[in-house]
């Protein structure tokens, strides 16, 4: 049995997988790109070593942050991970908040390997305007589902094109949108007050934890342009830690946790078909429930 364990970030996903794995002796998957590099603990929430020594869990710290992970790496790693595991008969559970690469990698989605890199700093210096125009030039179907404020989308729908030479509209339409394995998906949820309170918490805990220590450390390192440190968290404090007070930046990161939890909710909602649950109670029970019958 495959549980994949998805929604909003803080809402307690990771919780859910290490009490059931510990009960029924089940495997963890990472579902999340960014728990994926090995040098970003702190601000990516990745569970310590201490709980990932519990329990097997797969698909954490196999990336460096000098090569990019992509949705192609990701979904190449995560079909032959469930292709070893699922010989064990074991329930695994893959557990995290990165949608399309979930999404992606669990349905019928044929991707191809980047082989020439596009330098995309043109396009990530224009402003909202400029860049939708152009995206709605290579691919008009495509931007009728993207939000001219979502940069991030707008600037990987043309990243797509410019790469591969085909239309993201037209990579989408080629699939049948069926899933490659029996996978049961568990969603949690919160009311927006608690959510957010939550989330508040988890970046002071983060702090507390050293995540601007963590920071300081990667920015001594490596290059401040990699395209790891666009999580959030890592790229406000790369960008403002020596020009801002560290209160300023801190309630920036939270801000903007909050609105990514809210586009995590909708795109789960609206593109997975997720039993929601409010309580990590009524979700393993569920799963259990779930493991019983099959």
């Amino acid at each position: 049995m495959i549980f994949v364990i998805v929604g909003p970030t803080g809402v307690g996903k990771s919780s859910l997988a290490l009490e059931y794995s510990l009960k029924h002796d089940a495997l963890i998957v990472n579902g999340d790109v960014f728990q994926c590099y090995k040098e970003m603990n702190i601000g990516t929430a990745k569970p310590p070593l201490e709980e990932r020594k519990k329990v097997p869990h797969y698909l954490f710290d196999i990336a460096t942050v000098t090569k990019e992970y992509t949705i192609y790496d990701y979904q190449k790693d995560l079909r032959k991970t469930l292709d070893e595991l699922i010989p064990l008969n074991k329930d695994i559970i893959i557990v995290g908040g990165s949608g399309l690469y979930l999404k992606s990698s669990l349905y019928d989605f044929n991707l191809n390997e980047v082989k020439n890199k596009v330098d995309m700093s043109l396009y990530e210096k224009m402003d909202n305007e400029t860049l939708y125009k152009k995206l709605q030039d290579i691919d008009l179907e495509a931007s009728k589902n993207i939000h001219p404020n979502n940069r991030k989308r707008v600037i990987r729908a043309i990243e797509i094109y410019l790469e591969s030479g085909e239309k993201k509209s037209d990579i989408i339409n080629k699939q049948e949108h069926k899933l490659l394995y029996d996978v049961c998906f568990i969603g949690l949820s919160k009311q927006r007050e608690e959510l957010y309170s939550l989330i508040n918490q988890r970046v002071d805990k983060m702090v507390e934890d050293g995540l601007v220590e963590e920071v300081r450390s990667l920015m001594e390192q490596y290059p401040t342009s990699l395209r790891a440190f666009q999580a959030i968290g890592y790229k406000e404090l790369m960008e403002s830690l020596k020009t801002t007070p560290l209160s300023d930046i801190i309630n920036l990161i939270k801000q903007r946790t909050r609105n990514y939890a809210k586009r995590q909710y909708t795109y789960f909602n609206h593109q997975l078909p997720v039993n929601w649950f409010s309580s990590k109670g009524d979700a393993l029970n569920f799963m259990e429930e779930y493991h019983a019958i099959k």
